[in-house]
C-alpha cells in the first residue's frame, strides 16, 4: 500500500523506530487515530515503544524526520546533525514549512489576475498567480473565468 501523504509517511517511520502514537501525533500534528489506524494496517508495531524518542530528537541523537540514529563523523565540527541524510532533511522541511525562520520583509501580498483572490507569497515578489492551476487556465484559456482587471 502506497501512502502519498508525506506527514503520514514520517509518522510511520517514527513508529517503526519506536515512537509512541501520542508522541507522533504531537510531533507531526496528525490525528492520533489516523496514525494508529495506518500503523496497524501496515504492521509497523513490531518495534517496542521508546518513550525517550522525543528527547533523543531534541538532543539530535536520532533523525528528526525518520527517527533513525545519526552517525557523526569524527572530523565534524560545529553543531550536531539534525537529519540522517539529505532526503530526510528535504522531506522534513517540506512538511514543516511553518517552523522555518522567515523575514517579514520578504512576504508580499498579491492579487491573482485570474480569480481576484488576495494571497501572500514568501520570497518571490514577481509571482502573479495564487496557484499553478490558475496560471495554466489563464495562460492557455479555459473559458470559465474572465480576467480580473
Amino acid at each position: 500500500m502506497q501512502i502519498k501523504d508525506e506527514a503520514l509517511q514520517q509518522a510511520i517511520l517514527l513508529r517503526t523506530n519506536g515512537m509512541s502514537y501520542r508522541k507522533i501525533a504531537e510531533y507531526t500534528r496528525l490525528p492520533y487515530e489516523k496514525i494508529r489506524y495506518q500503523c496497524r494496517n501496515l504492521d509497523c508495531d513490531k518495534t517496542p515503544v521508546d518513550e525517550e524518542m522525543p528527547s533523543k530528537i531534541q538532543n539530535r541523537e536520532v533523525c528528526a524526520y525518520c527517527g533513525r540514529p545519526i552517525t557523526e563523523n569524527e572530523h565534524s565540527r560545529g553543531r550536531k546533525k539534525r537529519f540522517c541524510c539529505e532526503e530526510c532533511r528535504r522531506k522534513y522541511w517540506k512538511i514543516h514549512r511553518d517552523e522555518q525562520k522567515q523575514k517579514p520583509t520578504a512576504i508580499y501580498t498579491k492579487v491573482c489576475p485570474y480569480c481576484g483572490k488576495t494571497f501572500e507569497v514568501y520570497g518571490n515578489k514577481h509571482r502573479k498567480y495564487c496557484c499553478h492551476e490558475h496560471y495554466v487556465a489563464d495562460y492557455f484559456g479555459d473559458g470559465k473565468h474572465s480576467r480580473v482587471s
